[in-house]
């Protein structure tokens, strides 16, 4: 039923209200066939915007944009694994360094001794910069290693018979030190023997 001039009228209401009615009527069908021409622009859109969205499904199919995430994350997450681990066995290596020092391997076999350790079984311990079990790993180090222990010490050879100085009176090997000896006696009588 539409609104009519003459429908207001059976109404009673006067021409000034029925024209403010019929204008505010007019005002807001105006405003709700503006928003049916906008939708109908839009829904004649739609078809184009499905193209569009089933373009970019496929694209996003032939990328494989997650397999590509997972991957990168994967190749990511493999490379912080590597580098701790790196790290880990770098702090190894130095510990097992300052024990095969501690043993007192000379310095220029620590580099060889090192080239052929197995550190896969070595672990450091928590919050620490020393190694799991150092004490027995020092006892090892010393066991397999002792042909790179040098012996220190001052050890002296033994001497059987010395050499004669040379300063001794009772010696009297040539005959400059006999006749001291003979002068000496004479002089001041014969030495006593201890």
């Amino acid at each position: 039923m539409a609104l009519t001039r003459a429908m207001l009228k059976g109404m009673g209401l006067s021409e000034e209200q029925i024209s403010a009615i019929i204008d505010e009527h007019v005002s807001v069908t105006n405003a709700l066939k503006d928003q049916i021409k906008t939708y109908k622009a839009e829904a004649e859109q739609l078809p184009i915007v499905q193209q569009e969205l089933d373009e970019l499904k496929d694209t996003v199919k032939k990328d494989n944009w997650q397999k590509k995430y997972e991957d990168e994350h994967k190749a990511f997450d493999d490379y912080k694994k590597d580098v701790s681990a790196k790290e880990a066995l770098s702090k190894v290596k130095s510990a097992y360094k300052k024990l095969l020092r501690s043993a007192k391997i000379g310095d220029d076999h620590v580099a060889a001794i090192m080239k052929v350790t197995d550190f896969s079984n070595m672990k450091m311990k928590d919050n620490s910069d020393e190694l799991v079990d150092a004490d027995k790993l020092t006892e090892s180090i010393k066991n397999e290693w002792k042909g790179f222990i040098p012996k220190t010490g001052t050890n002296s050879s033994p001497v059987d018979n010395p050499p004669k100085s040379g300063n001794d009176p009772q010696d009297n090997s040539n005959y400059a030190r006999q006749l001291e000896a003979k002068y000496n006696q004479n002089l001041y009588g014969k030495a006593k023997e201890n």
